[in-house]
């Protein structure tokens, strides 16, 4: 049997629990979280209605556990996982790929001068850009690469990208679990009805921060 793919299904979070389970959420998590390819798939989405089928994801992938504690537990621990390795590796491939950013001449679109602010803002505020990061759509694909350009201190950044996957991975697993929860005992109102609603509202929620500060930046630009 041929399964057939759209685009429609590619930022549907429940297509991809239904036919990858754990295992697909943790590719996913590990390929938005450091690798280029990986800037278009709904990570936060994916997390929250994780986190409302967080019993079933774990009893068809590994075994019934009998606690709605236990299955967060598995999840956070696994996807957090899986997100620290794809910052590891986004730093690694920018490591070792963007030395030659630093000996290239200047172009109309490169200039050497941005690379060096870029890696003294890092210097600066790296441990905001990689944890904060983890919560902005595309940030978190290509902050770690960038900072393995700009060679951010090691230990430093596997402090904040340990720090930034236990955040980001927990807050969307148990806002999704215990919000459908307390929606549901409170008011009878199933989420698992309203999944297509819901990651509307994560994806506008989410990528207003990128939009709002875009927008401030072409106000400026144009007063100056």
């Amino acid at each position: 049997m041929v399964l057939s793919i759209g685009l429609k299904d590619l930022i549907n979070p429940q297509f991809y629990i239904e036919h990858g389970g754990l295992w697909m959420i943790l590719f996913i998590v590990f390929a938005e979280t450091g690798l280029f390819a990986g800037f278009f798939l709904p990570g936060d989405a994916l997390l929250f209605v994780t986190g409302i089928f967080s019993d079933k994801v774990v009893s068809a992938a590994l075994f019934p556990t009998g606690s709605e504690y236990a299955d967060l537990g598995i999840l956070w621990l696994l996807i957090a996982l899986a997100g620290i390795l794809g910052n590891l590796a986004g730093y690694w491939f920018g490591k070792k790929g963007g030395h030659f950013l630093f000996e290239r001449k200047d172009t109309l679109l490169f200039k050497k001068k941005y690379l060096i602010q870029a890696h003294e803002f890092y210097e600066r505020n790296g441990g905001s850009a990689i944890v904060l990061g983890r919560f902005v759509p595309f940030v978190r694909t290509f902050a770690p690469i960038v900072a393995g350009i700009v060679e951010m201190d090691w230990k430093k950044f596997v402090f904040y990208n340990v720090t930034g996957s236990v955040l980001w991975v927990g807050s969307m697993l148990i806002s999704g679990h215990f919000l459908q929860t307390v929606i549901m005992r409170e008011f009878g109102f199933d989420l698992k009805s309203h999944l297509e609603v819901i990651v509307v509202v994560i994806i506008v929620v989410t990528t207003f921060p990128v939009i709002w500060k875009f927008i401030k930046a072409q106000r400026k630009h144009s007063g100056s």
